[in-house]
């Protein structure tokens, strides 16, 4: 991908997207020794970054797609992505998803005025339910072109906020994240290092790169559910594009993401999911270099009270 695709999907979302702050904290940078800041997607509209992706997609579609309606398969985040951009532009929406997902999410899908389908354990199992709808158009999660460049439109609001920044903490599942802020990043700065942060739960990137080849993992209950879900059996972009730009992958298990959710809530009053967490739960038990400008993607808040009495 070259760097001017996500310059045109900047341009493209730019009416249904918010420009997000990116804010030092204090507090993480005393803790670590770097100088730490945190990119708040929390401040999209729907609550999560995956709102530049599926907002690129659609608002690319031809009219005809458009017609058709369209469908996605999610973890929760993208389908609520999709509902939002479906509903903005007057289109029908399907969102498929697994018995995990949080009732918090589901009750916004449902909110939105998408048509909701329940199916499976897994997000792999919503996704071969979401293929087998007839006459509709499929809006990928991650591995399609025009979502990762929606995605990689962060790359470039870091850079305008932050430029002297030195490394990137990104919360790693599917990789559509992971390649379009890496790939945007790499391609102004290839020094800038780019840190993948899956949960223990569901490294499905992690393993697949450590086993060089895209994998199969069963999914388990986790406090940070946004990170499950396959890489899907023909993947044929997010685990090449992962593996060119991540520099380190580092797995936190729950104890540290519930750290990482009750140090946000606690220090920076804000309550983020456990996704959106990780990065924070890994970087509280790290020592960083004295003075490296650090940027965590905090990337989502739909989080339910539930999460909260469980922690």
């Amino acid at each position: 991908m070259q760097l001017q695709q996500f310059y045109r999907a900047k341009q493209r979302i730019d009416s249904l997207i918010e420009k997000t702050r990116c804010i030092y904290s204090d507090a993480l940078s005393k803790k670590t020794g770097a100088n730490v800041y945190l990119k708040l997607e929390t401040e999209q509209p729907t609550g999560a970054f995956k709102l530049r992706g599926a907002a690129n997609k659609i608002k690319g579609l031809t009219e005809l797609e458009k017609a058709k309606g369209v469908a996605t398969f999610s973890t929760g985040n993208h389908g609520i992505a999709v509902a939002y951009v479906a509903r903005e532009e007057g289109i029908p929406a399907t969102i498929c998803i697994s018995e995990r997902v949080p009732d918090v999410k589901k009750k916004r899908l449902e909110e939105l005025g998408a048509r909701v389908v329940v199916t499976g354990t897994s997000q792999d199992e919503a996704e071969r339910y979401c293929y087998s709808l007839p006459e509709v158009t499929v809006v990928p999660p991650f591995d399609d072109e025009a979502v990762i460049a929606g995605q990689g439109t962060i790359g470039l609001e870091i850079m305008e906020q932050c430029p002297s920044v030195d490394h990137v903490l990104v919360p790693l599942s599917g990789g559509g994240l992971m390649s379009g802020v890496g790939t945007c990043l790499k391609k102004i700065n290839e020094a800038i290092k780019v840190t993948g942060v899956s949960v223990e739960g569901g490294a499905v990137m992690h393993e697949s790169i450590e086993r060089g080849g895209p994998v199969t993992l069963p999914e388990k209950d986790t406090l940070a559910d946004s990170l499950l879900g396959g890489l899907g059996k023909e993947n044929t972009l997010t685990y090449e594009m992962t593996k060119q730009v991540m520099d380190e992958s580092v797995l936190v298990g729950e104890r540290q993401i519930g750290n990482g959710i009750e140090f946000m809530l606690d220090r920076h009053k804000m309550l983020v999911e456990g996704a959106a967490a990780s990065g924070v739960g890994w970087i509280l038990e790290e020592r960083l270099p004295k003075g490296e400008n650090v940027v965590i993607l905090i990337t989502g808040n739909n989080i339910g009270a539930e999460v909260l009495k469980q922690l």
